[in-house]
């Protein structure tokens, strides 16, 4: 997996003042938790674009000092009105401890559902996993070959061995659903598989009106000689 290197310096001063002085120089305040003990440090803004700024999960590489900190990205601080980045928080990796993590999904296979002209719905980017720092990875695979129209592929569908996935079982991560042009053709062959029958059913109506409407004619037609008489 991909390892992103930061050159960060030791912060000996902490508070607003010090964190203002930081940002004047274009510098990121940052903090690694979950070793032996938490290391305040910044580094250029700049050294962390490609970590901050992408989709992907990556391994970042802290050099403070004489030591040398394998992280994760923890969490993210941005300024409410130019967006710049203002704090970052990531978590060192210790082998025999397990770290919680959020890993993309990558979507694999052509599902039935899309072949038989439904439309693909992904509603989940990333799970939320607990796992050793040995088997973190770039993603998550989740196979959707077998999703058929009107279906989903739920969080408790997903196989992902020494992960313990902590999102809800039951939210979909993709779904398959009708397109516009199908709803369209099962709305048109709803009516005119009714149509033969309707057309019967007008038919049978119309014999004992038609019938109703010959019986005057009839009893005219049989008063007629009788009145000659």
């Amino acid at each position: 997996m991909k390892t992103i290197t930061i050159e960060g310096q030791l912060r000996t001063e902490i508070g607003k003042q010090a964190t203002r002085q930081l940002r004047s120089e274009e510098k990121v305040p940052g903090v690694i938790y979950g070793g032996a003990k938490e290391v305040n440090f910044s580094a250029p803004a700049t050294a962390f674009k490609t970590l901050v700024y992408t989709p992907d999960f990556q391994f970042a590489e802290v050099k403070v000092g004489s030591n040398s900190y394998r992280c994760i990205l923890k969490d993210l601080q941005f300024d409410k009105v130019t967006d710049a980045l203002i704090h970052v928080d990531l978590l060192e990796l210790v082998e025999d401890k397990k770290v919680i993590a959020t890993i993309p999904i990558k979507f694999t296979g052509a599902a039935k559902g899309v072949k038989d002209g439904g439309k693909l719905i992904t509603k989940m980017k990333a799970l939320k996993v607990k796992t050793f720092p040995k088997f973190l990875k770039e993603n998550i695979e989740v196979d959707l070959t077998e999703l058929e129209l009107n279906g989903n592929v739920r969080v408790q569908d997903v196989k992902a061995e020494n992960y313990e996935i902590l999102n809800s079982p039951r939210i979909p991560i993709a779904s398959v659903v009708l397109t516009r042009v199908l709803k369209q053709e099962e709305a048109a062959v709803a009516p005119g598989a009714g149509a033969p029958a309707a057309a019967a059913g007008a038919a049978g109506a119309a014999k004992p009106a038609a019938a109703a409407a010959a019986a005057p004619a009839a009893g005219a037609a049989a008063a007629k000689p009788g009145g000659k008489k």
